[in-house]
């Protein structure tokens, strides 16, 4: 095999004895100058057809990149709109369910607070009485309607039903309703005291709670 001149692709003849390159020598440099000839050749042709392709007004191979990369840049934002219409959709369909539950036994708890009230009434017949003075059976039925308060407290406050923060609290006009302004050992704006407790469930206000506004100590 013919070796190659350095700084170039041409091969170093072998002269034969009359100093000129052999037949071999000689075929193989004409190899390569075809396949040289026949590589320019392809590639002037890529190079005229991408021309014409451009003077015709045809998408080039640089066009169809281009065209390529900006699909797959709307595809993308497509992509990222979907999702994050995808999560709007579950945060709302997560609101209207807690808000269909709380509806849901909204009417029942106003239902159950007169329950709660009538309890709360007879307990408070009993404002200031020492229990001791009671006979064995008062004192027993006193109990078990304080423990039966307490219980539906409970059972109202597993369903995120509370009460209302009541005597020595601020007066918040969201949760309070005042029916009169009165002097009292509280500060004023506090509340002095509660007509009728009120009620929150979840951040609502099931119903405001009645109550008198301290004025500040009478003086």
């Amino acid at each position: 095999m013919p070796k190659k001149n350095k700084g170039t692709d041409i091969p170093e003849m072998e002269m034969d004895a009359d100093g000129l390159p052999t037949d071999a020598e000689l075929d193989a440099l004409q190899a390569m100058i075809d396949a040289e000839k026949d590589g320019m050749a392809e590639r002037a042709e890529k190079v005229a057809d991408e021309a014409a392709k451009e003077e015709a007004g045809e998408p080039t191979a640089e066009d169809r990149v281009k065209e390529l990369e900006l699909e797959l840049a709307t595809l993308k934002d497509q992509a990222l709109r979907a999702m994050a219409d995808a999560e709007n959709v579950k945060k709302r369909a997560e609101r209207e369910v807690a808000a269909a539950r709380i509806f849901g036994i909204e009417r029942f708890a106003n239902d159950i607070l007169s329950v709660y009230d009538n309890l709360s009434r007879a307990l408070s017949v009993l404002d200031g009485t020492d229990k001791s003075e009671l006979g064995e059976n008062a004192k027993n039925l006193v109990d078990g309607i304080e423990l039966t308060e307490k219980d539906l407290m409970a059972v109202l406050a597993r369903h995120d039903v509370k009460a209302v923060p009541g005597v020595g609290s601020k007066f918040d006009p969201n949760v309070h309703q005042a029916v009169a302004q009165i002097p009292s050992d509280e500060e004023k704006g506090h509340i002095a005291t509660v007509m009728q407790h009120g009620f929150t469930i979840g951040n609502r206000t099931l119903r405001a709670a009645m109550v008198a506004v301290s004025t500040g100590p009478a003086k």
